[in-house]
């Protein structure tokens, strides 16, 4: 069967709707924090396909994961000195059943905090009922925060689009346009001139709460910026570390429209109330509406300016700074002024 070859580096595609993972596995879990949370896995590892199937709606929320409940049981059971000491007070028959009751819900795992002992009787209920069983060094609550965080991070729903993402001026800003419209040419001036690259061609973005969208690169273009007649540019090695960054929140779309034959320059004519505020609109991503910003593209234009000035300008209205209703309201003001006809 013939291979087929592999996709170039800088293919443009369109904008690609994913997923996050809609199920993770208490091993899954496990390798993905155990070195930060310290975990040891002491019991019951014929579970570790046991899955979490939250769906990403879901996943923030704290049911999944809390302190040890028999009544509303968590996915994942955390069970501190309070919990301890209460499995300790009941008598041998009750203790049997609460620590069979506890596996029947089939948690994805129990996690111990603090180093404490496991009773020997947990362990190996654990182990018969095959329930992942983990201790940790840290408290419940540090547990409890970073577990949340890394299961909305992984089971958040996750989107590609199309554009180069960078930081400019600390603000992350997504630059969109038909193929041709110059996006990995602006990119690069807007490199050269001390801003961050995040992203060429497709950015992942992830909706980490319910209107903070997190942007990163795919493994595959990391540090890799194409541009036509020069090819793929590895932009960490050409101007140093700082000019790129792993993710940033995106706060503001640019979008270059190139001007065709026969259509308006940007300086003549046009909608009056457009040229006094600026081509403004907005891009849904995930249902939240992001700030969008369309720049005519035209020769002699020096775009690098114009993003600037835009996320710049961007900057100053999200403090309630708008020059354009500022024009307004003065001109309203003189109008005031003026006799009676």
């Amino acid at each position: 069967m013939a291979v087929p070859p592999p996709t170039p580096v800088g293919h443009r595609h369109a904008a690609q709707g994913t997923q996050g993972l809609d199920r993770i596995s208490a091993r899954q879990l496990y390798d993905g924090v155990h070195e930060r949370m310290a975990l040891r896995w002491v019991s019951g590892m014929r579970g570790e396909s046991r899955a979490l199937e939250p769906g990403a709606a879901q996943a923030r929320r704290p049911s999944l994961i809390g302190y040890l409940n028999i009544i509303y049981p968590n996915k994942i059971q955390i069970i501190g000195s309070e919990e301890l000491n209460y499995l300790d007070g009941l008598d041998s028959r009750q203790r049997w059943e609460v620590m069979h009751k506890i596996a029947a819900y089939q948690p994805v795992a129990l996690i111990v905090t603090k180093d404490q002992a496991v009773p020997a009787d947990l362990r190996e209920v654990a182990e018969e009922t095959n329930t992942p069983l983990w201790i940790s060094p840290k408290r419940g609550h540090e547990l409890l925060t970073y577990l949340q965080y890394h299961l909305a991070r992984t089971l958040a729903a996750k989107i590609t689009l199309h554009g180069v993402f960078l930081e400019v001026f600390s603000i992350g800003v997504l630059i969109t346009g038909e193929a041709g419209s110059g996006k990995s040419e602006l990119a690069l001036e807007l490199i050269s001139r001390g801003h961050r690259l995040v992203a060429d061609d497709a950015t992942e973005f992830t909706l980490i709460a319910p209107d903070v969208i997190d942007g990163s690169c795919p493994e595959l273009l990391q540090d890799l910026l194409e541009v036509r007649g020069l090819g793929v540019l590895n932009v960490r090695e050409m101007f140093g570390h700082m000019s790129v960054k792993a993710s940033k929140y995106l706060r503001l779309v640019v979008h270059l429209k190139p001007l065709r034959d026969g259509e308006l320059n940007p300086d003549d004519g046009g909608d009056a109330l457009t040229r006094l505020t600026g081509d403004i609109g907005h891009r849904e991503v995930f249902d939240v509406k992001v700030p969008m910003i369309t720049i005519p593209v035209a020769s002699g234009r020096n775009l690098a300016v114009l993003v600037e000035a835009a996320v710049r300008s961007h900057a100053l209205k999200s403090k309630g700074i708008d020059p354009a209703q500022t024009f307004i309201d003065r001109q309203a003001h003189q109008l005031r002024r003026l006799p009676p006809w």
